[in-house]
């Protein structure tokens, strides 16, 4: 993947995960349940020799394990590829990054980037194909898309701040049951006749069990990781070769016939610029 956006002359830079909003525990905790509610439907259906929803399943089970982090990092730094790392929220720092210029746009399949301020989120930037509808036998076209959120805003006739209390209508990371009998056309609707959570009538028993304020306040004025210069660095094919065919076992033919594509390509950017100089 990494060595497809350096070809093409895509410079990513990686956003970390920090510390998550004590408000986010209640979230965290369910996805937890998640994986250990889809491990057990996975056992049972291996054992029933059921290999379509085994798949499914397995997918809902994946998580980070210790020191995947940290490998991430170093195998970043093999590639020159700069990463950050941030206090809280990885979508708030990207977000950022958009509105300081360091970044064109944030690229991840979470909307809450357009919540914390983003430019531009790209969505499916690395996932484009067909996808199944979970529980369906349906599959769908997926293609990278590009939303540009002062654009957006204007086409929906809203502000931020409002766009926000639609999202906690709806339910966030930080309120994830979000409000009951209320879906994305009713929350915007109630948002766009009464501009404010504090004054729909009908919610307000709901609204006092939650910190909304609290939750506006992680979507508006995130803390985020402020970066002077990101610099990126050579390739360091040696590196590369020894992390991931001496250290890891990966076909040595495979990386190698990987990282001379990507010299190619590099060289031949390189060719492209000295013509002007």
């Amino acid at each position: 993947r990494n060595v497809n956006f350096l070809s093409l002359g895509i410079k990513p830079v990686y956003v970390f995960d920090g510390k998550p909003p004590s408000l986010k525990t209640a979230e965290i905790e369910r996805r937890k349940q998640i994986k250990k509610d889809a491990t057990v439907k996975y056992e049972k259906a291996i054992s029933e020799g059921n290999l379509e929803d085994a798949r499914k399943f397995a997918q809902q089970t994946t998580s980070m394990k210790d020191g995947m982090v940290k490998e991430s990092k170093e195998f970043l730094t093999h590639f020159g590829i700069p990463y950050i790392e941030a206090p809280s929220e990885g979508e708030a720092t990207a977000a950022h990054l958009t509105n300081t210029g360091q970044a064109y746009a944030s690229a991840s399949q979470d909307y809450d980037s357009i919540l914390c301020g983003a430019k531009k989120l790209v969505r499916n930037f690395t996932s484009s194909g067909r996808r199944k509808i979970p529980n369906r036998n349906t599959y769908i076209d997926v293609v990278p898309e590009i939303i540009e959120t002062q654009k957006t805003l204007e086409s929906i006739q809203m502000s931020r701040e409002e766009l926000i209390d639609v999202g906690i209508l709806i339910g966030t990371d930080f309120n994830p049951n979000g409000f009951e009998r209320i879906g994305p056309k009713t929350a915007m609707k109630l948002i766009k006749q009464h501009k404010r959570l504090e004054d729909i009538p009908q919610i307000q028993e709901q609204l006092n069990e939650i910190e909304f304020e609290q939750i506006r306040k992680i979507f508006l004025t995130p803390e985020v990781a402020k970066v002077e210069e990101i610099t990126f660095n050579e390739v360091n094919y040696e590196g590369i070769v020894n992390y991931l065919v001496k250290e890891r076992s990966f076909s040595e033919d495979r990386i190698q016939s990987t990282l001379n594509r990507l010299k190619k390509a590099l060289e031949k950017k390189s060719q492209n610029l000295d013509q002007w100089f």
